[in-house]
């Protein structure tokens, strides 16, 4: 990932700018809290984006970043392509019964994941991805609106005297991509009705308006819907008198099958082809975080090719099951639960599938006695564990609760945005811990390349 100039030396360079022109701090947090104000730009009642900078790449470590995920995601389909008849693949993973049944029926198109997200590391010397939000990754619209709203700030202008900068903006992918599937499934290119589906109430309700106002902007009529008020009527889904060709799913299939009998008609809907369903249920086979321990296991490894697996051993970190069995690690057999008490401040301890942070572990972070006692609860329940990897803080311009602006050091979490496998776009989390979560806390900031 080495380059003549990166991320950092970029950051140095329009913090600069903040340290040489005051009014340009004070113009910049004026407009963008204004502007954010007016867009009602926030999740769960905060401002998502309190900083004055985006995130910057060097032309060159965005081609390698782009290199990288898409060299992985060929590896990642095809776990989702063979798991269902590699029964230690499809153990490993960890689906349950009624995952494997959703994820059995015909979505009637080939992609196991349409729109997805890998969050990742970058440093001077690595780039290493942590999970793949495979599902149905958030802060797309977010991402946009955050980007349009940062390349106009009085400070970015200046920063523009002398760099060329490229905002990334994927909206339009998603809206392509939720387009091309329902036109291989119906053969036709008439405009679909399409329903953003997920529960009502949620913090990112905002970044569904987004999307709904961006589809209806480029002509097509779109609602945003509780699964719970779907209807089935003769064979069209339906949100009242409003009839469903396409949807764009948002609702996580966990939380769907903690209401399934209330998603009935949603289900049936994706099982008969009454509408066309973006993502597919098949996504829970890449979804999972055990993902990395398939990928990453020496037992998968005649399924990859050369340069696959090159991009595992570059990209991925090695992952298991916490289980008391024994394991190869770089070369060595180790019992795992041993291993995994003795190294703590080298590895990580995460629930299969969980988001927003909850239940992480970090070892480097945990006193032995808790360390010990998260050991036990992942051998209750569904744990895996996976070995740190280095990652980068950059300082940013933050506007705290007084309005004031000040320097932060944030950790910065990449999260490149991957369409039919094509890497398109990327946001930035950004956190004061050792997790960048906007769940759990944390913001985000655009990612512009730099030229």
């Amino acid at each position: 990932m080495l380059a003549t100039e990166n991320s950092g030396d970029l950051a140095a360079e329009y913090n600069r700018i903040i340290e040489e022109r005051p009014d340009l701090v004070s113009e910049s947090r004026d407009y963008l809290l204004a502007r954010f104000r007016e867009l009602r730009f926030v999740f769960g009642g905060r401002i998502l984006s309190p900083y004055l900078r985006p995130h910057f790449l060097h032309r060159s470590e965005w081609r390698a970043i782009a290199s990288a995920c898409e060299a992985v995601w060929s590896a990642i389909e095809k776990v989702g392509r063979l798991a269902d008849s590699d029964k230690l693949m499809i153990e490993q993973l960890g689906l349950t019964d009624i995952e494997r049944e959703l994820a059995s029926m015909n979505p009637r198109y080939e992609d196991v994941s349409v729109s997805a997200r890998l969050d990742s590391f970058l440093t001077k010397d690595s780039y290493k991805f942590v999970e793949l939000n495979a599902e149905c990754p958030a802060g797309i619209a977010y991402g946009d609106v955050a980007a349009e709203t940062f390349i106009n700030l009085p400070l970015m202008r200046e920063f523009q005297r002398k760099r060329e900068v490229t905002p990334m903006y994927c909206r339009h992918d998603m809206l392509d991509s939720l387009l091309k599937v329902y036109e291989k499934v119906r053969g036709r290119s008439v405009k679909p009705n399409i329903a953003i589906v997920d529960y009502s109430g949620l913090p990112t309700m905002r970044e569904f308006e987004l999307f709904r106002d961006y589809f209806i902007s480029q002509g097509f009529n779109t609602v945003i819907a509780d699964p719970r008020e779907l209807d089935l009527r003769e064979g069209k889904l339906c949100l009242k008198d409003f009839k469903i060709d396409l949807v764009y799913r948002r609702l996580l299939i966990t939380e769907m099958i903690e209401q399934l009998d209330a998603c009935r008609n949603l289900v049936e809907a994706y099982r008969t082809g009454s509408a066309v369903v973006v993502n597919s249920f098949r996504t829970k086979l890449v979804h999972k975080k055990m993902l990395f321990g398939v990928l990453t296991d020496g037992r998968h490894a005649h399924h990859f090719s050369n340069s696959e697996r090159e991009a595992i051993e570059k990209h991925i970190p090695w992952t298991r099951r916490v289980e008391d069995v024994s394991t190869d690690h770089r070369g060595s057999r180790v019992g795992l639960l041993e291993f995994v008490r003795t190294n703590r401040d080298n590895l990580v301890l995460k629930p299969n599938d969980e988001y927003g942070g909850h239940g992480i572990f970090l070892g480097w972070e945990t006193d032995e006695s808790r360390w010990n006692a998260a050991i036990e609860e992942g051998l209750r329940g569904d744990y895996l564990v996976q070995e740190r990897v280095t990652t980068s803080r950059e300082l940013f311009p933050y506007i705290n609760k007084n309005d004031e602006v000040e320097m932060v050091d944030q950790l910065l979490d990449v999260d490149p945005l991957l369409f039919f496998g094509k890497t398109k776009g990327a946001f930035t989390r950004l956190s004061s811990s050792s997790l960048a979560n906007v769940s759990s806390g944390g913001g985000m900031t655009p990612t512009m390349i730099v030229d």
